[in-house]
């Protein structure tokens, strides 16, 4: 009985380090297709836009598609930059790269497996081209701005618009880098927002419910995204 309880778990062992194994996989990359599944939505990436990181992830996804497309494409700069959790991390980015003098957008998926050192360029598309500015323009219809014919101003806007995210969390970053807390800000709720669109350009009203630690707290933010895409944080108000 002794001899065959060993043999038991012999076995079992020996089974566990199999399936452990990178080498034990249907695809080239050490693991089954499958795993490219969605394990998580896509959401700001931890890396800023103008992060070395993101600046690196951009630069191979341009040179990879030169390599397929036999292109000459010429990187210029990151517009936008969101992550996604899968089998390692998706990241999917918004470049500004320059074609025979022509500034173009474009969309990029890089797949990075940090433990395996892999790294591999899913997608690159076209997305418009920047007729000579340095991100797509703000419309009021991206914002859920709708005009009732008495002109421009600022208009309540849905707290889950992507602009919207996006001016939100780029406060609360800037709150973070000039908090002295241990503690991470965490946001809770955009408890309402309002925003007003100029031409190329626009801003951000909102009030934000946030934590740090067992704290909430809220603040009352104003948020300016430029022509080329750049938030910058004008106002901050903390609220009793």
């Amino acid at each position: 009985m002794k001899k065959k309880s060993h043999s038991i778990f012999s076995l079992l062992f020996i089974i566990s380090l199999i399936s452990l194994s990178p080498s034990f996989s249907t695809g080239d990359s050490g693991f089954c297709t499958d795993e490219m599944a969605t394990l998580g939505g896509v959401h700001d990436s931890h890396a800023t836009a103008n992060s070395v990181e993101t600046d690196g992830l951009a630069r191979f996804a341009v040179e990879e598609h030169n390599k397929k497309e036999n292109a000459m494409l010429e990187f210029a700069r990151v517009v936008k930059a969101k992550e996604q959790v899968v089998a390692g991390t998706l990241h999917h980015l918004t470049i500004e790269a320059t074609e025979a003098g022509k500034k173009k957008i474009y969309e990029a998926k890089v797949w990075v497996k940090p433990w395996l050192n892999f790294k591999e360029l899913q997608e690159f598309k076209h997305a418009g081209d920047a007729d000579g500015c340095s991100a797509p323009k703000i419309t009021p219809s991206d914002l859920g701005v709708k005009r009732d014919g008495h002109g421009p101003g600022w208009r309540e806007v849905p707290a889950h618009d992507p602009a919207v995210q996006d001016a939100a969390n780029h406060a609360l970053s800037t709150i973070q880098k000039t908090s002295n807390s241990l503690f991470p800000y965490e946001l809770q709720e955009i408890i309402h927002a309002k925003a007003e669109v100029i031409e190329n350009s626009a801003k951000f009203d909102m009030l934000l419910k946030v934590k740090r630690g067992s704290v909430e707290e809220k603040f009352k933010v104003e948020v300016h995204k430029n022509h080329e895409g750049n938030f910058h944080l004008n106002q901050i108000v903390p609220q009793v």
